[in-house]
């Protein structure tokens, strides 16, 4: 079991993610903008990090390059989700420290496996 934090603005996602990966036994912390996955990320210790691409407040990538500036942060695994899934934005991402990259729209299974393969 992971503890995972999930920042994702779009209420169906964050309902749809986090029953998914609960359901397969993960601890979750949610919230819905970037400024909030921030303070979480400050004051809780997670093995991964979900973060939407686009949130308000602070981006998924403003999150990440914030966190990564964290040295205690520096260990802890981030998954970008995205409908911006050009290979230049993956790239973007991947060089301010996410571990992985995943286009909307995607099935729940393939999040499980995703997470699985992460945290594995």
């Amino acid at each position: 079991m992971a503890t995972i934090l999930l920042a994702e603005d779009e209420a169906v996602l964050r309902m749809l993610i986090g029953d998914t990966l609960e359901d397969e036994g993960h601890q979750l912390d949610i919230v819905c903008d970037g400024e909030e996955a921030l303070q979480k990320i400050g004051q809780n210790q997670y093995d991964l990090v979900i973060l939407d691409y686009m949130m308000p407040k602070l981006t998924g990538f403003d999150v990440l390059t914030q966190m990564k500036e964290m040295p205690e942060k520096q260990s802890v695994k981030v998954l970008i989700l995205s409908a911006k899934s050009q290979h230049a934005e993956q790239e973007k991402m991947r060089s301010a420290g996410a571990d992985d990259f995943m286009p909307k729209p995607f099935s729940p299974l393939e999040l499980v496996r995703k997470v699985e393969d992460m945290l594995a």
